[in-house]
């Protein structure tokens, strides 16, 4: 079912907002991380700064057990001072043009994120466009990867989730989310 910004797949509700992750009070948010863990400049630097000390505590302690976070994986920290309870951090690929296996990288940083909010009982996810800021990922493309990899999977695993929210910063790549929805589901 496909209502203009927003679907619902089998029980859970997909929808598009256009809005700032760090004030979401769904269950977790998700992190377009860089693999150090440590923050870093856009999404990633917003939600160390709002969540405060305590996720990046927890993130020192995830690297000095597995090291560096490969690239399509994702670790869940407490969400500190954020409304959201967790945060899953996610590192997804660098654009290289698609040669590299990156839409494979892009749709694996998705699927991992929704395994660990679904092992954890998790009830609503909130996602950034990851990979489509410093990473470079073409927005629509990236649009593409995110909404098919989300319903695929929300389509072929019994999960918790009952709502998996795109917060999307800006009007661009609302528009291009968007666009990805309405014909992902014609």
């Amino acid at each position: 079912m496909c209502a203009g910004n927003e679907v619902t797949v089998g029980r859970t509700r997909v929808r598009l907002i256009q809005g700032d992750i760090t004030k979401q009070a769904t269950d977790a948010i998700v992190n377009a991380a860089n693999p150090s863990l440590m923050g870093g400049g856009g999404v990633d630097g917003a939600i160390h700064r709002a969540g405060g000390p305590a996720i990046l505590q927890e993130c020192r302690q995830i690297v000095s057990r597995i090291g560096r976070l490969d690239t399509g994986k994702a670790v869940i920290t407490t969400g500190g001072n954020l409304r959201a309870r967790r945060v899953i951090h996610t590192v997804g690929p660098v654009w290289h043009g698609g040669n590299r296996g990156e839409a494979e990288l892009l749709a694996s940083a998705y699927r991992e994120s929704l395994k660990l909010a679904s092992n954890h009982g998790l009830k609503s996810i909130a996602f950034p466009s990851i990979s489509t800021g410093a990473y470079g990922y073409p927005m629509a493309g990236a649009a593409k990867v995110a909404l098919e990899a989300v319903i695929t999977f929300l389509r072929s695993e019994s999960t918790s989730l009952e709502e998996v929210v795109f917060v999307l910063y800006d009007a661009k790549a609302y528009q291009a989310y968007s666009a990805e929805l309405a014909g992902f589901m014609s």
